[in-house]
């Protein structure tokens, strides 16, 4: 977010920066043909946005077709013209494991992030080198 900006100058790319995070660290990349919008709190919950239907004229005017937003926005897309509405399809949302299964490209993804694979005290940690961190291919300086 840019210094000195005002409390609503980023908070609803919030869905979208922390999947370019996970993307980032598993490598598995986010579909190109979605677009999502949405706040998130520390333990992964979607929150409500403001702008809903300017959000989603531009992500139409993108030609997208597929849009991830928060299922508390719902009651905005009346709002939004019918033959826009009709051309696109909303994924409501409530939490980032959800925005993640939808939005990158997984083998399973119905299956990502449940399971023992999602508790990460299922399955023991590697010993991480001294300046390095535990990422394939990251070390840190």
């Amino acid at each position: 977010m840019p210094e000195g900006g005002i409390p609503k100058d980023g908070p609803s790319a919030g869905i979208t920066m922390a999947t370019a995070v996970v993307s980032a660290l598993t490598r598995y990349p986010v579909r190109h043909d979605v677009a999502m919008t949405g706040e998130i709190t520390l333990r992964g919950r979607v929150l409500p946005i403001g702008g809903l239907k300017e959000k989603v004229l531009a992500a139409h005017r993108a030609g997208i077709k597929t849009i991830l937003l928060p299922l508390e926005n719902e009651k905005d897309i009346p709002e939004i013209p019918a033959a826009i509405v009709k051309s696109l399809h909303f994924e409501l949302v409530e939490h980032m494991d959800t925005v993640l299964r939808k939005a990158l490209i997984v083998p399973d993804p119905e299956n990502f992030l449940r399971g023992e694979a999602a508790d990460p005290l299922a399955r023991p940690v590697p010993p991480v080198a001294p300046g390095e961190v535990a990422v394939p291919g990251v070390v840190a300086h």
